[in-house]
């Protein structure tokens, strides 16, 4: 998220590119901070640790477990759930329709990211 912020700043994202929303938002609701204030501190130059600081200070400070139960949650998103259909519309738009190995967003994600 916080290099996609970067990105987007440089206008190296496509327009369609939606900030704050999906996992982004997810994330976002799971420590209880805004999108916007992130992104603000992530313009303003803080690192990434130091973003992670300030949500922590912010919004609030998951346990092992919920972390380990969130982080399972998003490694599997897209595969056998309620949104595979969508990761399967987003493969075919972008050719990856022969790729057996892109089972979750974040499979798509960084399969996307090696095309550019």
């Amino acid at each position: 998220m916080l290099d996609k912020i970067r990105l987007h700043a440089q206008g190296k994202l496509p327009p369609d590119y939606k900030r704050g929303t999906g996992t982004d938002g997810r994330v976002c609701r799971f420590l209880h901070v805004e999108y916007s204030a992130v992104a603000e501190r992530v313009l303003a130059g803080a690192t990434d640790d130091e973003v992670l600081e300030w949500c922590l200070a912010h919004g609030r400070t998951p346990n092992a477990e919920e972390i380990f139960t969130f982080n399972g949650f998003l490694t599997k998103r897209g595969w056998r759930d309620n949104q595979t259909q969508e990761l399967e519309q987003m493969k075919r738009e972008r050719g990856f329709t022969d790729r057996p190995d892109i089972q979750t967003f974040f499979d798509f994600h960084k399969a996307d990211e090696n095309e550019d």
